[in-house]
């Protein structure tokens, strides 16, 4: 997925605020699911961030267009994690491994549906 850096995403000397990067991911993820005409929150439940293990390599500034990849790393009964990276070109400027659970709407760990498996498994 693409994203521009813009004005708002940055501190006063134009450097990208670190906790943007995790939402240039947030909004990766959140994008793969559109490009395949699903929606991100389920009939039965919804993924959250359970863990995040974070590297901050190079600054991305105004103005840039960033990339953001996406893949499977493991996925389990109820969690998956993933690895998503944030380049400029070919330049890895942050990369993060993230574990989502999958709860239902009473905020209590359960399967992830069968469908949902199967679409991140798409990813690896």
């Amino acid at each position: 997925m693409q994203i521009r850096v813009y004005y708002e995403d940055t501190d006063v000397g134009g450097v990208v605020y670190h906790s943007n990067y995790l939402n240039f991911c947030e909004r990766a993820r959140s994008q793969l699911f559109f490009d395949a005409g699903r929606s991100p929150i389920l009939e039965n439940g919804h993924f959250v961030a359970k863990h995040i293990d974070g590297s901050f390599l190079k600054s991305a500034y105004f103005g840039d267009l960033l990339n953001v990849s996406t893949t499977l790393i493991e996925i389990k009964n109820a969690s998956l994690k993933l690895n998503q990276k944030v380049f400029r070109s070919n330049e890895l400027l942050f990369e993060l491994v993230i574990t989502l659970a999958f709860l239902d709407f009473q905020g209590k760990m359960t399967k992830i549906p069968i469908r949902e498996k199967e679409f991140f498994l798409s990813l690896k």
